[in-house]
């Protein structure tokens, strides 16, 4: 049995900290949660930052959104497309939530770091992810 789902027998659920556009459409997220029984993913805007410097996996993404509005700020580019990809991450946990009565099967994604000493801000863009 593959090790990584044998951790369920324990009643541990696997939950990834990574997430990429790549992983997505690639297929490689439905094959981790299929064969590896993967539950779950957690992400945050530094992972985020490295999946989209690295590659161009965002670019046509990036191109799109700053056409449509040339006066998207860095910030409101960036959690356009990180929520974007939680989505379809999510989308793809649809089933391990369902089966394990919303036990698992979450995509999260931390507030920004920079709101570390801002309740206030941090309580509002935590509402709005």
């Amino acid at each position: 049995m593959n090790p990584i789902r044998r951790i369920q027998e324990f009643g541990q659920s696997v939950w990834y900290d990574n997430i990429h556009r790549s992983m997505i459409h690639s297929g490689e997220l439905d094959t981790m949660i299929e064969e590896d029984g993967l539950r779950g993913i957690t992400s945050n805007p530094t992972i985020f930052e490295k999946a989209i410097g690295s590659g161009d996996a965002y670019d046509d993404g990036i191109r799109k959104r700053l056409r449509e509005n040339p006066e998207l700020s860095a910030r409101e580019l960036f959690f356009q497309l990180a929520i974007e990809d939680i989505q379809a991450a999510a989308d793809r946990f649809q089933r391990v939530y369902e089966h394990t009565r919303a036990a698992d099967g979450y995509v999260s994604l931390e507030v920004s770091p920079d709101l570390a000493y801002d309740t206030d801000a941090t309580i509002t863009e935590a509402r709005q992810l």
